[in-house]
This record gives C-alpha cells, sequence and structure tokens, in this order.
C-alpha cells in the first residue's frame, strides 16, 4: 500500500526532558552568511514570527510537541502533513507495506544532503532513527516501539521491521519522531544539537540566543527550495497578549500568532488576521489515581459540570468550537455520536456527586500554570455543580514534572494538540503510560479498540469507523474533561503573503514579504 495516510496530529506539550538552561545563550557560525531581506537568490525577504521557540533544537530530546513547528524550518522528516494532515512524500518519495503490515519500505529521494554537506542516504536514516528509538535519554523512543530493526538495503531504500501490524508508521514519521538528523553532528557532538542543529529542512539556523531569536536562511539544498520564497526566517518567543499588535505595528514582528482578544484590535490596526483551524484542543487533565476522581462518579459529574460553551466565549472570545473529545470536526478520528456527549448540567453534576457520597459537594484543587481567565471561570463553574475549589498556580517549567512526572495532581488545566498518528494521540491521552493519562489506568476493551486501530490499513474503508469508534469508547470511559477547540490565529503585516492554512505545523511554502 503505497503513501497510505490519515490525518495526524502535531503535538502541544510542555513536557519532560532536557530544554536549555535559563539564561543560556549559544551564537552559531554564519555559514554563507547571515540572512538579508530581499536577497535576490529566493526574493520572498525576511519572516519575522513572533510565537515561541524550541526547547531544543534536537528532535529526539525537544520536549515540548509544540516544538514541532520550529524544527520543521530546519529539519525535514521521511513524509509531512498535507494541509489536511495526511501524510505525503518527503524525504520519502513514497513508501509500501508488506502483505502482514509488519514491514515498511521507504524510497528516498536521490541525492538529498544535509546542512553540513554529508549525505541523507539510507544509511544516514537508519542511523537517525536507531538513535531516536534506543537512545536512553530519547523523547521519541515510546512512538518506535513497533520498530524492531532499521535496515539500509540500498541507497535509496530503507526498511522497517515491525513488532505487530502497525500501519500508522507514516503518519508518525511525518513529525520529530521522523526528522532525519545528520550522523555526522550526532557522532562529532550529539549535545551540540540542542542549540545547533544540522538537518536538512527549507531553512538553515546561522545565528541563536535562547528565549530571544532565531536567524536562519534559506536552505538552497532543501529538496523543495522552489517552493520556499523566503530567503531569510526569524523567529522569536510568544509575543505578550498587551502589546502584540504594537509589535506588529512597529515591524519587531511581521506575522504572530494573537489570542481571540486581540483579533479586533489587529484588524483596526490594518493588520491582516488568519484564523487557522487546528488540531489544539484545550483539556482538563484528570488523575483518576487521586481523590477524589477514584470515584467513577466523581469523574463523571466532572464532565457534567463545565459550560463549555461559556468558555468559548470568554476565554476564546468566540474563536473555537465547544468539544468533548480529542480531535475537532472534519478529522477523521471525530466521532459524531459524541458531540455534545456532556451538555452543561450542574444538577446532574450534584446527583452524581450524592450518588459518589458527597451530597454537600466536594472539596477539590484546581492546579494550573495559567495565571489568570481560565482557573476562575471553571472554579465559578464547578461551584455551582458542588464542586468547591481551590486554584494552585505552579510555574509552567514545572508543571510536567509535578503533573505527569510524579502525578501529585488530581486536576490541571492543559492543552493537547495530538499527535503525528491517532493511534499515537489515544497512547499519550489514554494507555497506560501515556504521559496525559497520570492516573495510568485505561479499560482493556479501550486498549483493544486502540491495537486495531493501528491494524487497520489507512487506505480500507473500514479505517473512519475503527477510529471513531476507539474515540467514542475513550471520552465514555476515560477521565480526561475535554473543552473546546483553539484555532491558530496569526496576524501579519500586509507586505506579508497569505499563510498556508495547513491544520497541524504551520508551513511556509509560497509566502513572501514585501
Amino acid at each position: 500500500m503505497k503513501n497510505s495516510a490519515a490525518m495526524p496530529a502535531l503535538a502541544r506539550r510542555s513536557l519532560l526532558g532536557v530544554g536549555l538552561g535559563a539564561g543560556a545563550a549559544a551564537v552559531l557560525s554564519a555559514c554563507g552568511g547571515a540572512s538579508t531581506a530581499g536577497s535576490s537568490a529566493a526574493g520572498g525577504g525576511t519572516l519575522k514570527w513572533g510565537w515561541a521557540l524550541p526547547t531544543s533544537w534536537d528532535p529526539v530530546f525537544s520536549s515540548a510537541g509544540w516544538d514541532v513547528h520550529g524544527l520543521s524550518l530546519v529539519y525535514s522528516a521521511l513524509t509531512r502533513l498535507d494541509a489536511g494532515g495526511a501524510a505525503v512524500p518527503a524525504l520519502a518519495s513514497a513508501w509500501s507495506y508488506d502483505a502482514k503490515g509488519t514491514e515498511v519500505t521507504f524510497t528516498l529521494r536521490p541525492g538529498l544532503t544535509f546542512s553540513d554537506g554529508s549525505p541523507l542516504d539510507a544509511t544516514a536514516v537508519k542511523k537517525s532513527l536507531d538513535r531516536g528509538r534506543t537512545d536512553p535519554r530519547s523523547l521519541v523512543a515510546p512512538q518506535l516501539a513497533h520498530v524492531v530493526e532499521v535496515t539500509a538495503t540500498g541507497a535509496t531504500t530503507v526498511v522497517l521491521k515491525l513488532s505487530q501490524a502497525d500501519y500508522q508508521i507514516p503518519n508518525l514519521l511525518a513529525g520529530k519522531t521522523g526528522m532525519i538528523v545528520s550522523p555526522k553532528a550526532f557522532g562529532t557532538n550529539a549535545a551540540a544539537l540542542a542549540t545547533q542543529p544540522v538537518g536538512a529542512g527549507p531553512f538553515v539556523l546561522t545565528s541563536y540566543t535562547q528565549n530571544e531569536r532565531a536567524v536562519l536562511r534559506r536552505n538552497p539544498s532543501y529538496w523543495d527550495a522552489a517552493a520556499i520564497k523566503l530567503q531569510g526566517f526569524e523567529v522569536y518567543p510568544l509575543p505578550d497578549p498587551s502589546t502584540v499588535v504594537a509589535s506588529l505595528q512597529s515591524g519587531q514582528y511581521n506575522v504572530a500568532q494573537i489570542p481571540g482578544s486581540q483579533v479586533a484590535a489587529a484588524k483596526a490596526a490594518g493588520l491582516q488576521v488568519q484564523v487557522i483551524p487546528s488540531m489544539v484542543v484545550a483539556v482538563l487533565d484528570v488523575n483518576a489515581a487521586k481523590a477524589p476522581f477514584d470515584d467513577p462518579d466523581v469523574a463523571l459529574a466532572l464532565q457534567y459540570a463545565v459550560d463549555r460553551q461559556a468558555l468559548v466565549k470568554t476565554q476564546q472570545f468566540g474563536y473555537g468550537e465547544v468539544s468533548s473529545q480529542p480531535f475537532p470536526p472534519g478529522y477523521v478520528g471525530h466521532d459524531p455520536a459524541s458531540d455534545n456527549l456532556y451538555r452543561y448540567d450542574p444538577a446532574k453534576a450534584k446527583s452524581l456527586l450524592a450518588r459518589a457520597g458527597h451530597p454537600d459537594g466536594v472539596e477539590l484543587t484546581l492546579t494550573t500554570s495559567v495565571a489568570a481567565g481560565l482557573p476562575e471561570q471553571l472554579q465559578a463553574q464547578l461551584k455551582e455543580a458542588g464542586f468547591h475549589t481551590r486554584i494552585s498556580v505552579i510555574p509552567q517549567a514545572q508543571a510536567t514534572q509535578i503533573v505527569y512526572v510524579q502525578h501529585s495532581q488530581a486536576l490541571f488545566t492543559d492543552q493537547f494538540a495530538g499527535r503525528d498518528s491517532a493511534a499515537q494521540a489515544f497512547q499519550v491521552l489514554f494507555g497506560l503510560q501515556g504521559l496525559m493519562n497520570p492516573g495510568r489506568k485505561a479499560p482493556a476493551d479501550l486498549q483493544a479498540a486502540v491495537a486495531k486501530v493501528s491494524a487497520t490499513p489507512l487506505d480500507s474503508p473500514d479505517y473512519p469507523k475503527v477510529l471513531q469508534a476507539a474515540t467514542g469508547l475513550a471520552v465514555r470511559t476515560m477521565p480526561n474533561v475535554f473543552l473546546y477547540t483553539v484555532p491558530r490565529i496569526l496576524a501579519r503585516s500586509r507586505g506579508v503573503s497569505a499563510l498556508p492554512a495547513d491544520v497541524v505545523v504551520q508551513r511556509f511554502e509560497g509566502v513572501t514579504v514585501a
């Protein structure tokens, strides 16, 4: 089955691992000079993006799914995601499965090179994938658990042998897991990759100051270089919502993410605004192993205690949709039967709490890394349903350790943006070792349903219903409280052409800056 694909998802997580030390800075030597707006080679100017800087420029140790946006500037993966999120050729021009689904062969484009000039051939791909799946500190290794051997059978042929049928591999390898790193670079100084990436993406990083700015130039040896019109690229940390419009007007950025609260101001300032649907969904992570959610009735009561529509109106200024599941409408995994599954019903929530032995309500701590806004609105809603809630604010930098490593919190506000394959998203959210399943519990029938998703070919007519059935089962048996979708809202100067409206990773093919 060649080029089998299903819509995957990116992931936004400020997670485990080896983020750079606070205040550390690294400056890279510029190979061929710094980026220059308006350079004649591409003629597309320099884009200044107010977005986010990666936790690490090494995809194997990057600790946030959100990093995929920045990493995609300097790395290419074996596949990539089209505008709708389906896996399509990238470094690999084609792929095919054997009859059992336990072996997938990727055919590379000929003549590929890394930004350091070394060849990107089948041997390099093997070494890069093996590093990701075997390094003891790798954060992508769990996603490659079904891969038992990677073999370079020719200069441009790579074979992945699997422990079981898994048709999600092409989707999985479209993200950080499939980004190919130069073996010459990690063989010489692997630690340096955290600040000095060596890949084969559309741009090359020329200088980097942590928490301040990354400067990149166009990579003429990129496999799809003809589609990249920008000559330079600069990435900055997420702008302050209160100053982002002024920063765009001043030229500090010419593209930036803005909250819904700033859309009107951006338009009034003469900026162009694009609202791009994304896979991001706001969620409450529930630890079903901790009181009071070790009682299923209390966990179910929480689902009915939240007024999702009011949250969209207030927190998102109307940008987004109510959601009670991890996948948005239009995505193959979205289960229509689960729409509006948990309508706001504080009376029903109180009844469930009474049945659980809490007729006078229950005490609860809501942990968050958001200083204001969402926690207070949730606190007020939960009070109406009998949850007497105390808000505990923890630093964002410590959230992963506290919530997902120590498993010490019962309830946490978060956002989830899926993973590069649907099965991977299920594993993260609902797997027994799932990062966003701090209670480490999952019913056997859900585990079987997820296994069936991986074992079903993506081009099978049965795949949508198999995936949707798993979604429906998950939202009915797991405690995660999904709230609303979060679109990508980008404001840009009038000199910047329209941005591709990719649902998963923001891409920049064809974009120019006047």
